[in-house]
């Protein structure tokens, strides 16, 4: 196998017991779905740098072997190192968490962007903070990680929860007087409307578990050949 789209798809279609999917590929690797159909149709003739270890990893394969075919496809078992490939969530929009039902009804091909995931969440995901509602507990480009699997009624005050009310998704901090009464509060006190009712119409979607704040992230560049 002299290229690199002719050993990405035998160890994606020959080498495991079920045929691994382009989108599970990039999910992996945390790039988008067309960047692995470059890599199997030789478009892009190399994979380079943290891509080509995660596909290794998570496609269980000689990192060398898929990078130049050079060696053993097969990793050195007498390694103490095992490779564990991470496991990675999806990054949605505020569209897409506007309509959000559950992540199986999200379209994953549609996801451009994937951070890692922690062991103890399954059905995670992602939101980009946008504004200053929240501000300074979280800030415009923050990313909030969602839990959708937990229940609205073990919420307790002061909990920040993700809400969709028709077509329109947002983070708050939930409020629950002695009374019973809920509603949702910004954390910035200087933002109007500061105060959201909850009715009807406003759906939960999930628990905001953690965040990720980048202080600095530079897109990678790559020496042209």
């Amino acid at each position: 196998m002299k290229t690199l789209a002719e050993r990405l798809r035998y160890a994606m279609e020959v080498l495991p017991p079920k045929k691994v999917k382009g989108v599970e590929l990039a999910r992996a690797v945390g790039v988008k779905p067309p960047s692995v159909s470059d890599w199997l149709s030789g478009k892009s003739k190399t994979m380079e740098g943290e891509n080509l270890l995660r596909a290794s990893k998570f496609l269980g394969v000689n990192p060398s072997w898929l990078a130049t075919g050079a060696g053993k496809h097969n990793l050195d078992l007498t390694s103490n190192v095992i490779p564990v490939a991470p496991k990675m969530a999806p990054v949605l929009s505020w569209v897409q968490a506007g309509v959000f039902t559950n992540v199986q009804s999200v379209d994953m091909s549609q996801v451009e962007e994937w951070l890692p995931l922690p062991e103890e969440c399954t059905n995670c995901f992602y939101l980009k903070v946008q504004g200053i509602s929240n501000s300074p507990e979280f800030l415009e480009g923050d990313y909030i990680l969602v839990d959708p699997d937990v229940y609205y009624s073990d919420m307790q005050s002061g909990d920040m929860i993700v809400v969709r009310k028709f077509e329109d998704a947002t983070f708050k901090k939930l409020v629950i007087e002695t009374d019973g009464s809920r509603y949702l509060q910004a954390l910035n006190p200087e933002f109007k409307p500061n105060i959201i009712p909850l009715d009807e119409n406003c759906h939960f979607v999930g628990q905001v578990v953690d965040c990720i704040r980048y202080t600095y992230r530079a897109k990678r560049r790559t020496r042209a050949n």
